[in-house]
Order: C-alpha cells, then sequence, then structure tokens
C-alpha cells in the first residue's frame, strides 16, 4: 500500500494525547512477562547486598519466604535461582550442585512451600560450585566437554527432584540439553521442561554477576565455549541444535547489545523466547541514575520494551521488582 504524502498522513496525529499514545500502542511490558533472578547463599539469616548491583542481595534459605511474599505481591510469575557456596564447599568438580540437600534444593523446597504457584526455574551449572570457577571438568587447563555432560544431567535432576519447574542449562557444553533430556526422562521427570541458554555470548556484560554468584574463572575465561560475540549465524546454529536435543523455550543472554540476534529467532524459531538482561545492563543503569544522568524508571522501562520489541516473549531481568511497582503506581 503507498501512503500518500503530506499533509494527507500526519503520523503525528496518534500521538496527541497520552490517551491515544496508549490506544495505539503496539508493544506493552507486563509484569507477567518477567523473570526475577534469586542468589542463595550458605548459612541463616543472611542478607548481603551485592555491591556491584544495588539493589541486589544474597539470601540465606531461611530468609527466603519474606522476600518470595514480596515477589508475590508484586504478582512476578517467575524466579530462576542461583547457587552461591563459600571456597571451602566447591571441589573441582562441583558435586556440591548435585547434592539433594544443596543450597538451591532447599530453597526450592521452601520457595514451593511458602508459594507453590511460584514457577522455580533453576540454573544449570558447575561455575559456581567448582573450585576453578569453570562450567565444566577441567584437565591441564581445559574445560572437557563430554565429562561435563553427566554432572549436568545429575544436577538437573537433582532440582528436579527438589521441584523445579523449569531447569535451565547455562553452561553451553555441545550436548548437555540431549543429555539433560534423557536423565529427566529415564528418572521420571518427562513432564520437566528445559529452558536452554541457547545463545549465550562471552560477554563483558557478566562482570557484576561474577561478584554476585562467586563464580570467577581461577584462570583463562569462558571464550572456549561460549559464543563468540562477533557471530549471528553460529547463534541460530546453537539454537536450532538444542531445539533438536529437546529444549522447551530458549535463551538469548545478553539482551541489549543481541538485540538481533533475539529478532532473528523470533523470526526463525516458534519456541517460547527468553532474553536475559543481565547484570552488566542493570548496573549501567543504576550506576547512571545513581548519579542523575538518566531518569532511571524511564530508560529501564525503554529498554525492556526494546527486548520485547525486539522478539522476546519473556525477559529475566533484575529490575522485575521495580517494574512491579511502577506498573502498580501508575494505575493508581
Amino acid at each position: 500500500m503507498t501512503t500518500p504524502p503530506f499533509p494527507t498522513t500526519r503520523l503525528r496525529r496518534l500521538r496527541g494525547s497520552a490517551a491515544l499514545r496508549d490506544l495505539v500502542r503496539e508493544t506493552e511490558i507486563n509484569v507477567r512477562d518477567l523473570i526475577y533472578p534469586l542468589f542463595i547463599v550458605e548459612g541463616n539469616h543472611v542478607q548481603q547486598e551485592i555491591g556491584a548491583m544495588p539493589g541486589q542481595y544474597r539470601w540465606s534459605v531461611d530468609l527466603l519466604p519474606w522476600e518470595i511474599e514480596k515477589i508475590g505481591a508484586f504478582d512476578i510469575p517467575a524466579v530462576l535461582l542461583f547457587g552461591v557456596l563459600e571456597p571451602s564447599s566447591k571441589d573441582e568438580i562441583g558435586s556440591a550442585s548435585w547434592d539433594d540437600h544443596g543450597i538451591v534444593q532447599e530453597a526450592i523446597r521452601t520457595i514451593k512451600r511458602a508459594a507453590p504457584e511460584l514457577v522455580v526455574i533453576t540454573d544449570v551449572c558447575l561455575c559456581e560450585y567448582t573450585s576453578h570457577g569453570h562450567c565444566g571438568v577441567v584437565k591441564d587447563g581445559r574445560v572437557l566437554n563430554d565429562p561435563t555432560l553427566e554432572l549436568l544431567a545429575r544436577q538437573a535432576v537433582s532440582h528436579a527432584r527438589a521441584g523445579a519447574d523449569i531447569v535451565a542449562p547455562s553452561d553451553m557444553m555441545d550436548g548437555r540439553v540431549a543429555t539433560i533430556r534423557a536423565a529427566l526422562d529415564r528418572d521420571g521427570f518427562a513432564d520437566t521442561p528445559i529452558l536452554a541458554y541457547a545463545a549465550k555470548f562471552a560477554s563483558g556484560f557478566y562482570g557484576p554477576f561474577r561478584e554476585a554468584a562467586a563464580s570467577t574463572p581461577q584462570f583463562g575465561d569462558r571464550r572456549a565455549y561460549q559464543m563468540d560475540p562477533a557471530n549471528a549465524h553460529e547463534a541460530l546454529r546453537e539454537i536450532e541444535l538444542d531445539i533438536a536435543e529437546g529444549a522447551d523455550l530458549i535463551m538469548v543472554k545478553p539482551a541489549l547489545a543481541y538485540l538481533d540476534i533475539i529478532t532473528r529467532a523470533r523470526a526463525r524459531f516458534d519456541l517460547p523466547l527468553v532474553a536475559y538482561n543481565v547484570s552488566g545492563e542493570y548496573s549501567m543503569v543504576k550506576a547512571a541514575a545513581a548519579n542523575g544522568w538518566i531518569d532511571e524508571q524511564r530508560i529501564v522501562l525503554e529498554i525492556l520494551t526494546a527486548i520485547k520489541r525486539a522478539g522476546a516473549d519473556l525477559i529475566i531481568t533484575y529490575h522485575a521488582p521495580e517494574v512491579a511497582q511502577w506498573t502498580v503506581s501508575s494505575k493508581q
């Protein structure tokens, strides 16, 4: 269709009032589209603020019901759990990750008792549990792919046994989705979905998270298994392979610098698409807002709208409680 030129066509006609703008808005941010990450630590009565992520905390399991009550009041539908261990609890293979009484497993049970309807997603990876901080088994300075797979499967099954609604492998080992799917099916968890960190890039935006999760590698980096930020076609291959192996949802991580990947994935694949608005994206906004350089609420909503507009169905974001508060305030 050919649009008649000005003055017949005046696109500003539908921008003249808030009511008109609301009426024709193409993309909406709904709290029910958001997933809130939580960091779980050992000990009791622990609520530690994360220095690099203002407003975010590490929680011990006994204090989780208080935080879960707040999340429920905000109508946030899902949480994503990460375990944070003391160095003395870690070993070379991350064996604490599949301990049926580990901190994530106990957190799952606690959350399910406090809020049975809340969807609990668990991060499946070894990096928070290994003494070397890498996401897999290490030998002679190399992260080995195949020996890591069975350990990830043991972790995923342990999470499912504790009551996790969704398991989310984030390690970027080849073949891990198929291995986890087979293990879940074999152990009676055929109905437990897998959210695959399908296109996870080796990104500088993860810096604050590594403080939060105490998971900084003790040598080298993760570029040998996480994706090169320059590669888009490879990202689609990763997603395609994870779907073929049995993924039920797919993820692009990070989000803000990878909106093109989200858009390409949305155009090509029909599975629910999740984007992770990661720690560095969060912390940059917080730092700029603290200096008075930006309008924090406006910027956060603009960023999340961009991620949704690019094609994400769900967004993992540390801003979820704030967005919920802003949404309530805007309706009062």
